[in-house]
């Protein structure tokens, strides 16, 4: 079944006028609850099957006018993020401009929080904030649903996190429908890890193990998350990019472990890593894992955040 995201979203849609001053937008972390990998398509994406959950941990684009179009950023990976043309910020803005005939000027101010080549699309959640700024900081009245069209166009995880909430992605990921998971709060703990991964290094190294899927579908998945119930979901969790991971970083299995030891219900590589994400009880428990974690020094930082939240939304 689907539902509609978030009631708000009706407001979202609805003409506006170009902004006058700046515009700031919020935009979440993903995680990947179910992640089933299918055989290499002809483009060179795999056929994907796999569960978004936005969760809250976030970073926060600014945008404001401009005779150009310009980025500067602060925070996570300030120094080792390109700010050039290559940047999916710009491209985003650029692919905006195109569609709507608007001139791509803005000066954005990027203030990251989401690390970077963690498997939590920080990358895409900045784009996403570009398309949201930009739309209402050229006044365009895109409809959300606009937006997540062009984001497909720039990368897979790109639309969902014009949306948010859990839902349901197919083909390389950019085809998004909500699921009915009745409003219940999840609570995860992150153990971010010293370095990134690259994803197409992942995906490469996925074929060279021999490219087979383990997770099944995802409705097992999809009926836990209704349940409301934290052990049920725990054992529904699955992704077949850990495995990948796990061989191209096997230090991530003491990681794993040392969460498992610390109590969590379940624990998982997020995405194509090298993040970690614990399932925990509720925000009492999560709080203790954290604190646990942290005490084993087994990663580089740990965060607690809470899922689902909406996706890319203006302040």
């Amino acid at each position: 079944m689907t539902e509609p995201l978030f009631s708000e979203d009706e407001e979202f849609d609805r003409p506006r006028l170009a902004a006058h001053g700046p515009v700031r937008v919020r935009v979440p972390a993903k995680i990947n609850l179910h992640l089933r990998v299918g055989p290499a398509r002809a483009d060179g994406f795999h056929e994907l099957t796999t569960v978004y959950h936005a969760i809250g941990l976030y970073d926060e684009l600014t945008a404001r006018r401009g005779d150009t179009l310009t980025l500067t950023m602060e925070g996570e990976g300030t120094g080792e993020l390109s700010l050039g043309e290559d940047n999916l910020i710009l491209r985003a803005v650029r692919a905006l401009a195109a569609e709507t005939g608007h001139d791509a000027h803005a000066r954005l101010h990027l203030k990251k929080q989401i690390p970077i080549a963690a498997g939590l699309a920080g990358g895409s959640a900045d784009a996403a904030a570009a398309l949201v700024a930009c739309d209402h900081l050229w006044g365009t009245g895109m409809s959300r649903d606009d937006l997540a069209a062009i984001a497909a166009t720039l990368g897979s995880d790109i639309p969902f996190l014009v949306l948010g909430g859990t839902a349901l992605g197919t083909g390389r990921g950019e085809l998004v429908s909500p699921v009915l998971t009745g409003g219940h709060a999840w609570h995860w703990v992150l153990a971010v890890a010293d370095e990134g991964l690259s994803t197409p290094v992942v995906y490469r190294t996925f074929d060279e193990l021999g490219g087979h899927s383990s997770a099944g579908p995802p409705d097992d998945l999809l009926a836990a998350l209704r349940q409301r119930d934290p052990e049920v979901l725990a054992g529904r969790l699955a992704n077949d990019l850990q495995a990948p991971a796990l061989h191209l970083r096997p230090e991530l299995h003491a990681v794993l472990d040392a969460g498992l030891d610390a109590g969590a219900l379940a624990g998982l590589v997020s995405g194509s890593g090298p993040t970690c994400v614990f399932l925990a009880e509720d925000a009492r428990h999560a709080a203790m894992l954290a604190a646990e974690l942290e005490s084993r020094k087994c990663c580089r930082a740990v965060k607690t955040a809470v899922g689902p939240v909406p996706g890319a939304r203006v302040l």
